[in-house]
């Protein structure tokens, strides 16, 4: 241990001085941004804070690589750690265990329970709300890690200065960027109060986008559904602009675009649009299906992570995919895979852990989280169609 203290204060020195710069250069306010009118191009110094903060992403997505790789080449363990941490920091009693206990001890003595009573449970008989597309905890900030900078890798444009617009209040990303990577909020969206419609329109006053944002496909569907609908009202909004700076060849082009029909649209406003980043939180492939085929069509679609109301239970490292494959990690929450068998009984079924799922197989999600789910099926169906290291890469299936 006292050889490890001193590699980790060595370390620290080596990196305190490119970490101070770092420090000094993001926490410089972009001066000529407030003097320069909004849609000027970049000074040298709010460039430079964007090279940075990029530069700090993609040291922070290396480390959390290498985290990945470790806990899934150690699937086993890596979970037994995730269940003693969901049991250690629940928010409510998990039935009748409590504090650390081995996954065999848990899974015999805890009895599956669906979704829907999940629910009844936590809310006195009434079903709850939706939940939020932001997720918190470690596996939403490795998935937004991990997912920006695969993103980055497939489409190198992408993250460059006003690449990127999210047209929906909630953003795609399982988690919002923490500090020193704020300075990225115009290009990692985050989730607002703004109206669709005012974030369509200031989406629409970008020409140049390289990628577009939504919460989800269903939300992606509506907007376009909407910019049909009031196509008129945005382009006369377009064509008055913002004080001093209006768009009227960007309103024609917007007219011109829609009248021209639903398919091809996106790339027919955005010439250089490449991807569409939405999360995929289960039932989203009709529509991902109807963009593709209209509004859509001819663009990538890419889901940075796999998310349910317990949490993130997949991550995308593949947005080269043409359809969405998961990795199933190891941490929290702890995820028990139940198998789908036409014919079989439910109540004979029995779990199995990540290491032992079976390449071709069908398998229900089972949850157990710290805010209060334990061994919960969550309804959704997933077919593995590969593996990372020790753990399943998985499709969504029902």
């Amino acid at each position: 241990s006292k050889l490890r203290s001193c590699l980790e204060m060595l370390l620290l020195l080596l990196l305190l001085p490119p970490l101070l710069l770092l420090l000094l250069l993001l926490l410089l306010p972009p001066l000529a941004l407030l003097r320069q009118p909004q849609d000027a191009s970049l000074s040298w110094l709010a460039g430079l804070q964007h090279c940075m903060a990029g530069g700090a992403l993609s040291w922070a997505a290396a480390w959390q690589q290498r985290r990945l790789e470790q806990s899934t080449l150690h699937a086993g363990q890596s979970q037994q750690q995730a269940l003693t941490w969901c049991l250690r920091e629940a928010q409510r009693p998990l039935g009748p265990l409590q504090g650390t206990t081995d996954t065999s001890t848990f899974r015999n003595h805890l009895p599956l329970i669906k979704a829907s009573q999940a629910q009844e449970e936590e809310s006195g008989g009434q079903l709850l709300p939706p939940t939020s597309t932001q997720c918190y905890g470690e596996a939403s900030l490795q998935a937004t890690l991990l997912g920006l900078a695969a993103l980055s890798k497939a489409f190198p444009e992408v993250l460059t200065p006003g690449g990127i617009a999210c047209v929906t209040p909630t953003s795609p990303w399982p988690r919002a960027l923490p500090w020193p990577w704020r300075i990225l909020d115009k290009v990692v969206s985050t989730p607002g109060a703004k109206h669709p419609g005012a974030l369509l329109l200031e989406a629409l006053r970008s020409p140049g986008l390289r990628a577009l944002e939504a919460g989800t496909a269903t939300e992606l569907l509506d907007v376009f559904s909407g910019l049909e609908a009031n196509g008129e009202e945005l382009a006369e909004a377009m064509a008055a602009g913002n004080p001093g700076s209006p768009l009227p060849s960007r309103a024609a082009e917007l007219r011109e675009a829609l009248d021209l029909g639903p398919r091809g649209l996106a790339l027919r406003l955005w010439p250089k649009l490449q991807v569409v980043v939405t999360l995929d939180a289960g039932g989203q492939t009709e529509a991902v299906a109807a963009l593709e085929a209209l509004w859509c069509h001819g663009l990538a679609f890419f889901s940075p992570a796999y998310a349910a109301s317990g949490g993130v239970v997949g991550l995308n490292l593949w947005p080269e995919q043409a359809h969405g494959r998961y990795l199933l990690p190891p941490g929290a929450p702890f995820i028990e895979l139940l198998p789908v068998k036409e014919g079989a009984q439910e109540e004979a079924a029995s779990t199995v852990l990540l290491a032992e799922a079976q390449k071709g197989e069908e398998y229900e999600l089972v949850l157990t989280n710290h805010a209060g789910l334990a061994r919960c099926r969550l309804g959704d169906v997933v077919q593995v169609v590969g593996a990372y290291n020790q753990c399943p890469v998985v499709r969504f299936v029902r």
